[in-house]
């Protein structure tokens, strides 16, 4: 399945039949969050794996009791960080050098520009949001993931944020969750909007070429 059938195939699936997806295909989605692209490289997020039924039957109140919370196989907790700091910018700095076999003095042009970054925000939610639509990058990444993996996929914002961080122990490790996604497969016949065609604008309704022509 090419990356336009898979993304043809996939919508935001509603109800799951809680088989399990394969570890192996499960990595798979992960290394590609992993990858997944991010100002600065900084990806000023984590994401919490959880397989856990029990865990997840405490999720689905705060998360106004959608189904997939509990159908699904895995449910994914994208969290940014709150505060990014100058020392998380310390620590891409040397896994750079790390990694490119470079001397930590070549990056300091680089670092320095990324801290002015960090350290130039008008408000820490404006710092916090910045980090959430890193995190954002990386769940666009492991849905198209997934869907190349033929596993069903939900991205969820309908939940309680700071219950969930506070059920997750998240503000004690320094996050904050900022969207869900479950991971698992269709029940066809529970779900009413599995067979629905998919509902996308036109193209010359969604791209406008510049110049005009």
């Amino acid at each position: 399945m090419n990356l336009i059938d898979a993304l043809n195939w996939r919508y935001a699936t509603k109800r799951m039949n809680g088989k399990q997806v394969p570890q192996a295909q499960l990595d798979r989605i992960l290394e590609a969050v992993r990858l997944a692209p991010s100002s600065y490289g900084l990806q000023p997020y984590s994401v919490l794996v959880i397989e856990d039924r029990a865990l997840r039957e405490r999720i689905s109140p705060v998360a106004f009791g959608q189904p997939q919370i509990t159908e699904s196989s895995h449910l994914l907790v994208f969290a940014a960080w709150e505060p990014v700091e100058e020392a998380h910018v310390d620590d891409l700095i040397e896994l750079t050098a790390e990694t490119r076999d470079l001397p930590a003095e070549a990056l300091t042009a680089y670092a320095g520009a990324i801290k002015e970054t960090v350290n130039g925000f008008a408000s820490d939610q404006d710092k916090f949001q910045w980090a959430a639509k890193q995190a954002y990058l990386a769940l666009g990444t492991a849905l198209a993931a997934a869907a190349m993996e033929g596993i069903d996929a939900s991205p969820m914002e309908g939940f309680d944020p700071a219950a969930l961080d506070d059920l997750l122990g998240l503000r004690e490790q320094n996050l904050r969750s900022v969207a869900l996604m479950a991971l698992g497969y269709r029940d066809s016949e529970a779900d009413r909007y599995a067979d629905l065609a998919k509902v996308r604008w036109p193209r010359e309704k969604l791209f406008i070429q510049m110049p005009p022509a």
